[in-house]
């Protein structure tokens, strides 16, 4: 079995080889294709991959490479963890916003949008080359912002399905919260990527969460960056990214008073790369743990294992609404629980969703629409349009504003803004 990760050469990548390894009875990979155009970090990373196979006895073989049709032919799934512009350009997505007043951050806001406009035709490229050359292959899109890439792939017509670590994260911090397995437990997790809300927690299939509000909420309150107040009277657990919209102000004070986590990021990368460049290093260094991305591996391996092996087994996913939520049109990607088979995901059905969480859910999906547009399409309007559709700008002076500070920021990477 073939596995292709197009992006390859990211310091992340240890953290999934180190899954692979870890969980090769759920996954029996004979070769992983490793995909990146930085040809020296693409020569540290599989160096680093091959010895971690190595150490742990695992058969599989590395193949190191620049180009996207020889990684991916034949594979059976392709996993997508790309970082147009890498941390430069990050750390412009997380910085430029605050100059207008806003939130600074990749996924979310105005550095969302920057992302998109630079990845999405990236990836719809890369995706044209997967259909000619692994037909038959799944495409697993981690690359944020993760809602609009897969929008982007299944608007297309491409096999995709959309993963983030958050459910996963929550499913094992509540779990060790209950002392329990984490296999026995399962999510009400329900909204679009980097916007949702944990609204049961089943243990065994009986609803833990007020017993988890009750005995942990301060804990829970600490790890998502809000009051246990806030989050006992909304009775669910938001994700942390709701901290952008819940105490947008506070926040954009904060980014202001310190680094960009893109800074943080690129310092740790280049210690990451020198212990990936040690030919003694064949273990997942501790310090990776810090990069983010906490349990991304056992979530990616669950995933293709159940769209491989048919198993029919529930995950969270990021796929199509398809009346899913009843506010939302079919066309919009959500993020919820989903039956995994060998055609793809389903969605569970979703409880009605409280006006308090629906109202953001659709407020928000109507910005990544037009943010699709504009990825799709370019124009300065365009890019104006989302953004003033987006909660957390929403004024036409600061819309123009940030569009032309956007545009001008990122122009190398949008052919139509240099027309």
């Amino acid at each position: 079995m073939k596995i292709a990760v197009v992006g390859g050469g990211s310091t992340y990548t240890p953290e999934l080889i180190d899954g692979f390894a870890r969980l090769r009875d759920e996954l029996p990979l004979t070769e992983i294709a490793l995909v990146d155009p930085d040809v020296h970090r693409l020569d540290l990373v599989s160096g680093m991959a091959s010895r971690m196979l190595a150490h742990a006895g695992h058969p599989a073989t590395v193949l190191a490479t620049t180009s996207v049709e020889e990684g991916v032919a034949g594979a059976q799934a392709v996993m997508l963890q790309l970082r147009i512009g890498g941390q430069a350009a990050r750390d412009v997505d997380e910085t430029l916003p605050l100059e207008c007043g806003c939130v600074g951050q990749e996924t979310t806001g105005a550095g969302g949008l920057a992302k998109a406009l630079r990845t999405v035709p990236v990836v719809l490229d890369i995706a044209e080359k997967i259909r000619t050359h692994a037909p038959d292959a799944w495409i697993i899109d981690f690359t944020n912002p993760v809602g609009i890439v897969t929008r982007a792939l299944l608007e297309a017509g491409h096999w995709a399905i959309g993963l983030c670590n958050v459910a996963i994260g929550f499913q094992r911090r509540f779990a060790a919260n209950l002392g329990v397995a984490p296999d026995r437990i399962s999510l009400g997790h329900v909204g679009l990527n980097h916007l949702t809300w944990e609204r049961s927690v089943l243990l065994d299939g009986v609803d833990v969460l007020p017993r988890l509000l009750d005995g942990h909420a301060e804990e829970i309150a600490r790890n998502i960056g809000l009051t246990a107040g806030l989050v006992r009277r909304l009775g669910v657990v938001p994700s942390y990214y709701l901290r952008y919209f819940y105490e947008h102000d506070l926040v954009v004070e904060e980014q202001r008073s310190k680094p960009s986590r893109a800074a943080e990021v690129a310092a740790m990368e280049t210690t990451l790369l020198e212990m990936y460049a040690d030919p003694s290093v064949n273990t997942k260094p501790e310090l990776l743990g810090k990069r983010g991305g906490a349990f991304y591996s056992e979530a990616a391996v669950a995933l293709i294992a159940s769209l491989l092996g048919d198993r029919g087994d529930t995950q969270v996913v990021n796929l199509r609404n398809d009346g899913t939520l009843p506010f939302l049109a079919d066309e919009a990607v959500i993020e919820v629980p989903a039956t995994i088979t060998a055609t793809g995901a389903t969605a569970l059905p979703v409880e009605e969703v409280q006006p308090l969480f629906a109202g953001l859910i659709a407020h928000v999906t109507a910005y990544e629409t037009l943010a699709l547009e504009a990825a799709l399409h370019g124009g300065g309007e365009r890019v104006a349009d989302a953004l003033l559709a987006h909660p957390l700008i929403g004024q036409a002076s600061l819309s123009d504003d940030l569009a032309r500070r956007l545009i001008d920021a990122n122009r190398r990477f949008l052919p139509w803004a240099n027309g």
